[in-house]
């Protein structure tokens, strides 16, 4: 079960290309105590609870793609707020160093980059009804976060490794215009603009602060993916029904259930329960 409910939109497992595949693995393992899945060949998945929130494919010949190029900006791996206390002291004990950390009103959440550059967030919801809003849009901020009021949060609570319930809150892209990406993310994928920052937007369904979102901060003008480059493949998207699928697909304009970005990332249309 979602532990915050996104439905009928979720994002689900995301695919990254890397260069180390065991370290860049132990590097998940360590940050979240992600368990391995399965392995087959130079690809391995990572995830909680039996489910699948990561796959790792390995070719130490691909080149390191420019943290300019479009992409990913960060995978955000959404879990209860006692758990995000939990964890936190966990990674205090460890000494794992943070990249960063705020409050976005929304949401408390903490940032970092895998060994090879790629994006990470790990966050928890706020209570929907303490959601900010204004003219019809959520308000998400980017404030200082008062950790010692998460670490005073059930202070006996003990981090046991990722939670099964843990989920890819979203997924968070950087791509070369946001105007040009929208028409899809919103047009095709059937989903509502949840707020705007400049040069920025973010996507929701259901009532969710945003299941994705895109930025041109970094990597405004860039082209497609390159092939065999390091960094985000793409990920599934997971939907309540065939027929949303169907529709989705028919509104790309394909026929099977995988369609692209104007970047070139992949989308995998997954009905959720199908196996």
């Amino acid at each position: 079960m979602s532990i915050s409910p996104t439905a009928p939109m979720q994002t689900g497992m995301v695919t990254l290309n890397v260069r180390q595949l065991d370290a860049v693995a132990d590097y998940y393992k360590q940050l979240l105590d992600l368990e391995t899945l399965g392995r087959d060949g130079n690809s391995l998945r990572l995830g909680a609870g039996g489910e699948a929130l990561l796959e790792l494919r390995g070719n130490p010949d691909f080149a390191q793609r420019s943290q300019r190029a479009a992409g990913l900006f960060h995978t955000a791996f959404l879990m209860d707020r006692v758990d995000l206390a939990a964890w936190v002291r966990k990674i205090a004990r460890e000494r794992i160093p943070v990249g960063g950390a705020s409050d976005h009103a929304v949401s408390e959440a903490f940032y970092f980059n895998d060994l090879e550059g790629n994006g990470i967030e790990i966050y928890a919801d706020r209570p929907r009804a303490d959601w900010p809003h204004d003219g019809g849009m959520i308000a998400m901020t980017t404030d200082p976060l008062d950790v010692d009021a998460l670490l005073d949060l059930d202070p006996t609570r003990v981090w046991n490794g990722a939670p099964a319930n843990m989920i890819v809150g979203h997924v968070h892209l950087q791509l070369g215009d946001v105007a040009k990406a929208e028409p899809f993310y919103a047009g095709v994928l059937g989903t509502d603009v949840t707020c705007r920052y400049p040069g920025a937007v973010f996507y929701g369904a259901g009532g969710y602060h945003h299941q994705l979102a895109t930025n041109m901060w970094a990597s405004r003008g860039s082209g497609p993916l390159a092939p065999d480059t390091t960094g985000l493949v793409g990920f599934d998207l997971i939907l309540d029904s065939a027929a949303q699928r169907d529709a989705i697909a028919e509104s790309a304009g394909v026929t099977g259930h995988e369609l692209t970005d104007p970047w070139g990332i992949a989308l995998n249309l997954v009905v959720r329960g199908e196996k």
